[in-house]
């Protein structure tokens, strides 16, 4: 090159618009336009980690779409937030749907003792994905065939899909009345502690009239 480099001039600094290209919610900039089963919604995508007792052990939010990439973090808060608490035993399993399916992450869990039980299809799939046919998914498919896999993995459906049921519909809870990602964290762990103390109330009157 003339000039004496090898890929030509470098690039002209870069020049921002006077007005910004886009649109942005000056409600709440934080929250982001996410696909759900009723349309795309403005909002946050809400997680819990809950024991069997429909107990929610961690709770945060995010702004994907997907499940995808959150397994591990939540596995990771969960851990951190019974270690708050002083239980010092480690969660034995973790189910939750294909979804959060994320080999790396299932791999760095199980590492740290805890079983992974994820199926790598959808219940809507009616065939595996293709190329998902061999290896860690052919070796899960393996797993949740068998009685104990297929036994502890139906126990999801009667623990954390009862929490956000209770929550949305019970609960009439399914909006959030705070902006901005860090109060409406906290107003999420805030609900879930509710339903915790729901939970421990209704316990009580349980034993009361025994």
């Amino acid at each position: 090159m003339k000039n004496g480099r090898r890929f030509g001039r470098p690039p002209d600094p870069y020049q921002p618009p006077h007005t910004p290209t886009g649109k942005v919610n000056v409600t709440d900039p934080d929250s982001r336009n996410l696909k759900t089963t009723r349309g795309y919604m403005q909002s946050y995508n809400v997680q819990a980690a809950v024991n069997e007792r429909q107990i929610v052990v961690a709770a945060e939010i995010n702004i994907d779409s997907p499940d995808f990439g959150h397994l591990g973090p939540m596995a990771g808060a969960a851990e951190r937030e019974l270690q708050a608490a002083g239980v010092t035993e480690k969660p034995q399993v973790i189910v939750a749907d294909a979804g959060y399916w994320h080999q790396a992450q299932m791999e760095s869990i199980v590492s740290r003792g805890t079983q992974v039980l994820i199926p790598p299809d959808a219940d809507k799939r009616r065939a595996p994905r293709p190329g998902w046919d061999r290896g860690y998914y052919a070796f899960m498919r393996r797993v949740l065939a068998t009685e104990l896999g297929s036994a502890i993995y139906r126990k999801r459906q009667g623990t954390v899909e009862p929490v956000f049921a209770h929550t949305k519909f019970n609960r009439r809870i399914d909006r959030f009345q705070r902006r901005g990602r860090s109060a409406c964290r906290s107003e999420w762990r805030l609900i879930t502690a509710t339903h915790n103390l729901l939970k421990l109330h209704s316990h009580r009157l349980a034993l009361a009239t025994v």
